[in-house]
């Protein structure tokens, strides 16, 4: 694994500055790293002002890893190639595989005979390729090179990444990884989970899925990862279902058996991109925990929401026990009214924290004349430095007079949502 997410080397078999080709933006992406970087191309003598190769073997340095982005009829030979210049990994790239037909499959078949004979990692083909934020790797086609973090994002679909990717530019959540593993000739997707639960920087493994190859042994190792396991499982109806083998070459599967099955492995199941982030984000940042949760807001309709969801994920509200200004609300959630102060935030914020029964808080904030979001969100991260194994969640609420107060949280990862429901929703993740 150590030569696919921080190789010393990489070759990009099908480099090219043609405009709009996958070639060319795999060469972009990969020159933006700080490690040798080869093109091969026997039609080009310069892509992207470097030299071009005619072949990987005219390469003199050993090449860790091998990116191949060439037509499908031809992807055996340059294996071939590769396997003969002792490259440690290839990457396909290339779609036209098992996806595509029986004629497909027989040319995935060989690729995969031959990488396993010559032992030679695989990854793919049909994919979207592999990137390592923390070691500045970013051997895909995807928009741009997000910013490291915590979550390792792992997906049969390359396109649902590209626009994970892009919609994560402006946000603070960051990835430890992110995979597209395509068809599975080679490295699996139990590989993959294996690989991000032993990784230091992977603190939760978010999942896009549409089906499974040997679904056994999915769930026997994924019932024994360490870390929080997020899936997103495409390929739910009929409708769908026909949809997905021509994408991967996979079989989807009866929803309610599969979501039987992450059940019993532990595996925590959305239904939703926006929750599909919402709750890695809130598992890579924040400690689980039991059920038993604060609520304090400064607002009585927003406070009512958010207990209504809690009832329906069973999300216990215990009493509050402590002595509190007569005209706060005395009951959890715990409305400390629309002139509150930094200071009534302060107190109740910690009041409820240093409760025994309570092992977790949701903050709500709506905008008043008086409300000092900037002071309430720094009050919020010195709690969280008292009581480190309780998660606090914030639903700040408003755009305008909340974004740098927000912004203040997320870098300081206490994460924030725009509606008390998801807030809820992540909470409920960390109890479960």
């Amino acid at each position: 694994m150590k030569y696919i997410f921080d190789p010393k080397s990489v070759a990009l078999i099908g480099a090219t500055d043609r405009a709009g080709s996958v070639g060319k933006g795999l060469g972009i992406n990969l020159l933006q790293g700080k490690r040798d970087i080869f093109f091969v191309n026997p039609n080009r003598k310069i892509v992207l002002g470097l030299k071009t190769y005619p072949q990987v073997r005219d390469i003199k340095q050993d090449i860790d890893l091998a990116v191949i982005a060439v037509p499908a009829k031809i992807v055996l030979k340059i294996v071939k190639e590769c396997a003969k210049k002792k490259v440690k990994a290839v990457v396909v790239i290339s779609s036209g595989f098992a996806e595509a037909g029986a004629k497909g499959a027989v040319m995935q078949k060989q690729i995969q005979a031959f990488a396993k004979l010559s032992n030679m990692a695989l990854i793919g083909p049909n994919c979207l390729g592999i990137l390592r934020p923390l070691t500045g790797l970013n051997a895909s086609f995807a928009p741009l090179t997000p910013r490291a973090g915590g979550m390792a994002l792992i997906s049969q679909s390359g396109a649902l990444l590209n626009s994970i990717i892009d919609a994560s530019f402006n946000k603070s959540y960051g990835f430890s990884a992110i995979i597209s593993y395509g068809n599975e000739a080679g490295l699996k997707l139990t590989d993959f989970l294996k690989w991000a639960d032993n990784d230091s920087e992977t603190k939760v493994i978010s999942l896009y899925i549409e089906g499974l190859r040997n679904g056994r042994e999915f769930f026997e190792i994924a019932k024994n990862i360490k870390k929080p396991i997020v899936v997103l499982k495409g390929g739910k109806t009929k409708t769908s279902q026909k949809a997905v083998s021509s994408h991967t070459g996979a079989l989807a599967g009866t929803a309610k058996i599969y979501s039987a099955a992450f059940k019993q492995a532990g595996i925590f199941e959305v239904e939703s991109i926006e929750q599909f982030l919402d709750i890695s984000k809130a598992l890579a940042w924040q400690a689980k925990c039991e059920n038993g949760i604060g609520i304090v807001s400064n607002g009585g309709g927003v406070a009512i929401l958010t207990a209504d969801y809690c009832d329906k994920y069973n999300i216990h509200l215990p009493d509050l026990s402590f002595a509190m200004p007569k005209k706060w609300s005395q009951n959890n959630p715990l409305d400390i009214i629309g002139d509150a102060s930094s200071e009534d935030y302060e107190l109740a914020i910690n009041s409820i924290l240093k409760q025994k029964n309570i092992h977790g808080l949701i903050i709500l904030q709506t905008v008043q004349i008086m409300t000092d979001s900037l002071k309430n969100a720094k009050i919020i991260i010195e709690a969280k430095k008292k009581f480190k194994n309780k998660p606090i969640i914030t639903a700040f609420l408003g755009e305008k007079n909340t974004r740098e107060a927000i912004e203040f949280l997320e870098k300081n990862k206490v994460p924030n949502y725009s509606d008390p429901l998801r807030a809820v929703e992540a909470m409920r993740a960390l109890i479960e």
